[in-house]
């Protein structure tokens, strides 16, 4: 540090700044190597928040343990079972699990570093992950963040070794023991080309047991794995049909450290079949290298554009067309060039290949994009960041699953997401702004014993040319008259769709949404752009508001009682009130189901319902209503009968779920879809359905959560500050 101030002063600038500007530079370095702990979740953590569920295994604890007891660790939540390998069947023959110790008499994590060629694909059909695999090695800090260093055969070995994973937006440690299936004393899935080396087996154990089992990582994307080794967002182009500027994008993309990979339509017929130049159909390859290269020949010179490749198999499986291995092109290269990008010609699976016989041969380009602290500065170089914005989201039945265009009636119930573009590509000539958008749904691969499959998703996005007077969020009429400007390209059964767009600056709306309505799921939705993009979610700000002017003028709809029914109620609450004229819930129950008898549909309030109403009006904490506090509650049942009756118009005793908003808007109520959502799941069915007496509870259990907000937020702050003993008194209360 002295030494970068000493510099700086000698070129006339401050010494103070430039010691802070670089211990900045490195603290920024180490954070995004080894993620923050409020990032940072540990297998158990299951849930989409940060709350942990279930034992929670810490690595340090955990080794430490065992290495006072002796012991080598043995993981209870992946046992050496045939469930952790197969979910829908038993092997083929009989697997033992083996400990590194008891392979090779001198096992280590790594053999003279890492590379791309300790990787070699066992009898799993995980050639995806292999291949993004392959590309972590080539960047030091993306896989020192995903294999951490601080663990060995040699120094304080247990048997416990930890892998990280991004998943949905926070890193995930997994633990995992260092038993390893074996057939014959021989790794029986992915192996290093180093019999002592085992950094890889280790690795795809843990991500085996990140979505709990072997069987469970049989066919994938590139795309995926590369993200959940990085946390960047994926992009795949079709290359019979590619973009014009589609080298330009590779160029920008190795340039920015991107992983990316490609594969061949795989023949239905023949697993893993052989081209004639030499490619697998079906395969997943790994691009290492993107590079203009100068060339001379006797007629010409200029430069090339070439790409470099390696099949995971890393054998003598390469291509053999031009530019391969010993070709007869390589003789037009000048020395000093086939020097810079380290030209080799051995059996190890890596070669190159034109553009132009990439796109010929190739059917499909995956490109992962990182997210702006994957990389180191000095990684990243002359490169430039991207800009990235996320947000997490969910559909529920009956709420916000309103399912895609198809379904215009609830289409808008879908969640809306505003997004600004100021700033034009530097290097656009049009004046255009390059946006990523990628919709990502969550922990469908580890649900898959369960029989969860991917959901059918895409997007979809509408330019806004007045956004500051557009109602939040965009209603029905707005998606009835306005086209969408964007969308993806299909509705696709992938964990993840994305597209690469090009829009001019100006505000849109993008709604992420499954294929059909009322499909349930948790999604990631993730932005990336040249230049900052702000973005926002475009919903309604949480708070009270008027009620229906159709409740308040329509004498029908009011429902007003005569004088003599007003009577009969008064009468009958004395009779049960007795001597100290108050009710309880019970008490109350009788009482409201005699005033409502008549309803059609209604068979009473259930207990909670009661309960919940005692609470919202009992200000003495006496578990009782007197006469007078029984009028306003009256009256406040009276207007929500009155608001569900708007709209149960054929009068089934229930509302649909999608008319839960406009509902409660009716009633005073302004929800944004979080709070939506949990109301669905709290008081909801199965079918997206709500009753009358889950309406009365919702609305009891608003106002009363509401009105002790503001109790302590008498100056609109938006903010309330409560003790313990008074949070939990309250809540609990209610």
């Amino acid at each position: 540090m002295a030494q970068e101030g000493l510099q700086a002063l000698l070129n006339g600038q401050d010494p103070l700044a430039a010691i802070f500007n670089k211990y900045v530079r490195k603290v920024a370095d180490i954070n995004r190597v080894l993620p923050t702990l409020h990032n940072l979740k540990v297998l158990g953590d299951k849930g989409s928040g940060i709350r942990n569920r279930g034992t929670v295994q810490d690595f340090i604890k955990l080794r430490d343990d065992c290495l006072a007891s002796g012991a080598l660790f043995e993981d209870p939540e992946f046992p050496c079972t045939d469930t952790s390998i197969f979910f829908s069947r038993r092997p083929p023959r009989s697997f033992e699990w083996l400990r590194p110790t008891e392979i090779t008499s001198d096992p280590r994590l790594f053999v003279e570093g890492y590379s791309r060629f300790d990787i070699q694909q066992g009898e799993l059909g995980d050639c995806w992950l292999l291949a993004a695999v392959a590309n972590l090695t080539l960047h030091n800090s993306l896989f020192c963040q995903v294999v951490p260093h601080d663990q060995s055969f040699t120094d304080q070995y247990a048997g416990i070794f930890h892998f990280r994973f991004w998943q949905y937006g926070r890193w995930v440690d997994v633990v995992v023991d260092d038993r390893l299936p074996t057939y014959n004393g021989q790794l029986v899935f992915l192996r290093s080309s180093q019999q002592n080396e085992f950094w890889s087996a280790l690795l795809e154990k843990a991500y085996a047991k990140l979505h709990g089992s072997y069987e469970a990582l049989k066919g994938g994307t590139t795309c995926e794995a590369m993200e959940d080794f990085t946390g960047g967002v994926t992009e795949w182009h079709d290359l019979q049909n590619p973009d014009p500027n589609l080298y330009k994008i590779l160029l920008k993309a190795f340039e920015r450290s991107s992983l990316m990979g490609a594969s061949i339509e795989p023949d239905p017929s023949v697993l893993e079949a052989r081209t004639p130049e030499g490619l697998v159909k079906g395969h997943a390859y790994s691009i290492t290298r993107v590079k203009y290269v100068d060339i001379t020949t006797p007629t010409m010179s200029g430069k090339i554009p070439l790409i470099r490749l390696r099949n995971p198999w890393g054998n003598e499986a390469e291509w053999n067309g031009a530019w391969s291995d010993k070709s007869a092109e390589w003789r037009f290269i000048p020395q000093n060039e086939k020097e810079e990008i380290g030209l080799t010609f051995d059996d190890d699976g890596e070669f190159w290949m034109s553009y132009r016989d990439f796109t010929k041969y190739f059917s499909r380009l995956e490109i992962c994009n990182l997210n702006p602290d994957s990389l180191t500065e000095d990684e990243i170089g002359d490169g430039k960041k991207w800009e990235m914005s996320v947000f997490e989201g969910e559909w529920v039945r009956g709420i916000t699953a309103g399912g895609c265009r198809n379904f215009i009636e609830t289409f808008w119930h879908n969640p809306q997401y505003i997004i600004t573009l100021e700033d034009p590509d530097e290097d656009d000539d049009e004046s255009m702004c390059t946006v990523i958008v990628a919709l990502m749904q969550k922990n469908r691969r580890s649900q898959r014993k369960m029989g969860a499959e991917c959901l059918t998703i895409g997007f979809a996005l509408y330019k806004l040319d007045n956004p500051e007077n557009q109602p939040k969020p965009l209603p029905l009429d707005f998606f009835k008259y306005n086209a969408s400007v964007a969308r993806s390209k299909s509705f696709i059964n992938l964990r993840e769709v994305s597209e690469r767009f090009k829009l001019p600056p100006g505000t849109y709306c993008i709604v992420p949404s499954t294929f059909d309505a009322n499909e349930e799921g948790e999604f990631l939705l993730r932005v990336f752009s040249e230049h900052m993009n702000n973005m926002e979610e475009n919903d309604e700000e949480v708070g009270l508001g008027e009620i229906d002017t159709r409740v308040k003028d329509d004498p029908e709809l009011k429902n007003e009682e005569d004088e003599e029914s007003n009577n009969k109620i008064k009468e009958f609450f004395k009779k049960l009130a007795g001597e100290d004229m108050e009710v309880d819930w019970m008490e109350l129950k009788q009482l409201l189901d005699f005033a409502m008898k008549d309803e059609p549909q209604f068979e009473g309030f259930s207990k909670e319902t009661c309960r919940s109403m005692v609470a919202m009006m009992d200000v003495d904490r006496s578990g009782k209503l007197g006469l007078e506090e029984f009028k306003i509650l009256w009256m406040d049942v009276r207007n929500w009968r009155s608001v569900f009756k708007l709209y149960d118009k054929e009068r089934t005793g229930s509302l649909s779920a999608f008319e839960l908003r406009q509902v409660l808007n009716s009633a005073g109520y302004r929800l944004n879809n979080h709070i939506l959502n949990i109301l669905m799941h709290r008081y909801g069915t199965k079918e997206g359905r709500i009753s009358f007496d889950d309406f009365i509870a919702c609305a009891v259990r608003l106002r009363s959560m509401i009105d002790m907000f503001k109790e302590r937020d008498p100056d609109n702050t938006n903010t309330a500050a409560f003790t313990l003993e008074e949070w939990v008194e309250k809540t609990v209360y209610s």
